[in-house]
């Protein structure tokens, strides 16, 4: 019945109310007049709140997050909360979970978002990534949106995949509403201000198309269940840290086990341990020597006041240069070769990459540097993650490691060492203390249905996570068939865990192992050689269901590993490269295919 046809007989308002109701719903059309009955009906229910007002209006804040070690999600959490704390009606979504369709209905979006290794978008950003840029993509003109891009200026591409999200979404009609922020691996420092004038734009556009924003609250937001993190770390406590390389092996590999008793940390299989560490006091005390300072100098960071000394050893990066450091620092001394070195991009990140600070550092010319304006160069230290090799159903109140020691020779024959690997593998002494959190990665998980079969592909230290998996499918008595492919350098120094594994087998956990020694033999073989030699299987064990997992090195591993893949996949499907390529996708949407690289 039209609302023009009511008279006061027949409802139960008044005369003037009626008319006043006529009045306001004058000129709506069929669709309009649909949205006023549902938000009616919904006052009959009770309180109508800004968030149900925001949701019916189409308008409300989507935060994306694309992140490969975990910084983005942490910097998307942050965001999330205080654009709550405003009464910003907003969703948090991992861009692995997220429908990438969806996005021709988003109102308000910030995309915060890590680079992965040079210039590529993280796995979990991958899909929405490609379909931005593909035929496929919607028109957004409807759309306003920002972009947080975070990344490392040591490396050329510099958050390459946040200029890209920009450049892509504003191509395709959306409005960007805040400049878009490159942030560094000190990203802290410059993130609140940013929020501040991204979340203000937003206040604001909502409000111009008639959106209230108050009490509103933040739905899918991603909540730990630990009460630890990065920036409240565990103080654990190291209990074994055991060389599982042979004597004559070119690497120093270690497993690590850190007691957690008391923390209450829970992780799963496939997530990564956060590890604060401190820098080598040798290599602390050759860096003061050389710049003349005392290191009984106080430093204050913050609410806190330190030494010189104790600062450069708990607060500071001092194995990772960066391009920016050298070119302070060659201004700061006026050393003519540093000064012609940072002319020149590339070369001085090549120089960056390849020297740590005290090398950079000369014992000349240091007349102009303070403490103050040499700690204004650097970088504030950020914690290390490693691939979890346990699993707690095991181990229970432990979590293991497999690190690499990355120790060598500077031009100058000194040795340096790599800053979190050796003060887990030749600093820190049984029993000491060492600060930890839990990293979740729900992008790198075992099948939740125990009988999907399972490949998985980690050479040298990649082998971490597989080994937490095979801890946790026995603990479950999983069904699934397992398939590792290991490879290193050679059988007899460098086969990680070998009696482990070997007894997996035996005993029929282990369905299939393959080897790739590189310098075994005269050829050399790695493991996506030994996919190839196994084509016909890898292609059947994926037609039946199974996962594929790849952990280790992300630059020249894992792209061989899945160009090798995506070649047996159309040999053996009979498919186009194309089609293979499309198969491969579809696998990472549906979680077949995950990756945990570095």
């Amino acid at each position: 019945m039209a609302l023009n046809n009511l008279s006061a007989l027949t409802s139960p308002l008044s005369e003037s109310q009626l008319a006043q109701l006529q009045q306001a719903t004058a000129g709506l059309d069929a669709v309009q007049t649909a949205w006023v009955s549902g938000y009616l009906a919904g006052v009959s229910q009770g309180p109508v709140t800004s968030t149900a007002l925001a949701q019916s209006a189409g308008q409300s804040l989507t935060i994306l997050i694309g992140s490969q070690t975990g910084n983005a999600k942490g910097v998307a959490q942050e965001l999330a909360e205080q654009a709550t704390a405003k009464g910003i009606p907003n969703k948090l979504v991992s861009m692995a979970d997220y429908k990438v369709k969806a996005i021709k209905d988003e109102s308000h979006v910030i995309v915060v978002a890590s680079t992965n290794g040079e210039g590529e978008a993280p796995d979990d950003a991958i899909d929405l990534h490609a379909f931005l840029a593909s035929k496929k993509a919607p028109k957004l003109e409807g759309l306003k949106f920002a972009v947080l891009g975070l990344g490392d200026s040591s490396y050329e591409f510099f958050c390459q995949t946040g200029k890209d999200f920009e450049q892509r979404l504003q191509a395709l009609g959306g409005e960007i509403i805040t400049e878009r922020l490159d942030a560094d691996v000190d990203y802290q420092e410059v993130t609140q201000a940013w929020f501040d004038k991204a979340l203000t734009a937003v206040e604001a556009t909502l409000e111009k198309a008639g959106t209230s924003t108050t009490a509103a609250v933040a739905t899918g937001t991603i909540v730990t269940e630990n009460k630890y993190n990065k920036q409240a770390p565990f103080s654990a406590s190291l209990l074994t840290s055991q060389k599982i390389t042979g004597t004559e092996s070119a690497k120093d590999v270690r497993h690590i086990e850190i007691d957690l008793a008391g923390s209450d940390l829970h992780y799963t299989a496939g997530d990564a341990l956060g590890v604060w560490f401190k820098n080598d006091q040798q290599m602390v005390d050759e860096l003061i020597n050389k710049l003349g300072l005392d290191a009984d100098n106080e430093v204050t960071l913050g609410d806190k006041t330190l030494s010189l000394k104790d600062a450069l050893i708990e607060e500071f990066e001092l194995t990772g240069t960066h391009p920016g450091f050298v070119e302070g620092y060659a201004a700061l001394t006026e050393n003519k070769q540093l000064l012609e070195l940072a002319e020149d991009k590339n070369a001085c990140r090549d120089f960056a990459n390849n020297n740590q600070i005290v090398d950079v550092v000369t014992a000349e010319g240091n007349e102009n540097v303070t403490v103050e304006n040499f700690i204004a160069l650097l970088r504030r230290s950020s914690p290390r993650l490693y691939s979890i090799a346990s699993s707690q159903t095991e181990v229970e109140d432990e979590v293991h490691l497999t690190v690499g020691a990355v120790v060598f020779e500077n031009e100058a024959g000194q040795q340096r060492g790599g800053s979190a690997s050796t003060f887990l593998s030749h600093r820190l002494q049984e029993g000491e203390e060492i600060k930890v959190f839990i990293e979740d990665n729900h992008n790198f998980r075992l099948p939740a249905d125990p009988a999907t079969p399972i490949i998985m592909v980690g050479p040298g230290t990649g082998i971490a996570p597989f080994r937490a998996f095979m801890q946790e499918r026995e603990a479950s008595d999983a069904s699934g068939k397992n398939w590792l492919l290991f490879g290193d350098q050679t059988f007899n120094e460098d086969f990680l865990y070998q009696v482990e594994w070997q007894s997996y087998l035996k005993s029929g956990l282990l369905t299939k192992l393959d080897l790739a020694f590189s310098r075994d033999q005269a050829q050399k073989i790695y493991v996506q050689d030994r996919l190839q030699e196994n084509a016909k299987e890898v292609f059947e064990w994926l037609q039946n269901g199974a996962h594929f997992y790849v952990c280790g090195d992300a630059n020249r591993m894992a792209k061989d590993v899945q160009s090798t893949l995506i070649d047996i996949i159309s040999k053996q499907g009979k498919l186009s490269l194309e089609d293979a390529e499309e198969y491969l996708t579809e696998l990472r949407q549906a979680k077949r295919y995950q990756r945990d690289v570095y």
